[in-house]
């Protein structure tokens, strides 16, 4: 069994006679388009990918300052007023 992450589920075949309505009652939910019911693809409005992509970027930064943070016993200290 397939999971459904979306708040709103269409058939492919009801997809297919109007996204654009679909789109506009899901509003800024995401829906998931089935195909003999099973997820075939989501759609997703502009500003909730741009979240997405937003929130993968900072989950990366995270990762990346963690990573960093562990080796801060290996850090050569500086002073920068004597460059």
């Amino acid at each position: 069994m397939h999971a459904n992450l979306a708040d709103y589920s269409v058939s492919m075949s009801d997809f297919k006679k109007n996204p654009a309505h679909i789109l506009r009652h899901a509003g800024s939910k995401p829906v998931v388009v089935l195909s003999h019911n099973r997820p075939a693809f989501y759609m997703v409005p502009p500003e909730f990918f741009e979240a997405m992509i937003e929130s993968l970027a900072d989950q990366d930064l995270i990762t990346l300052a963690r990573q960093r943070l562990a080796l801060k016993d290996t850090a050569i200290e500086v002073d920068i007023d004597s460059i």
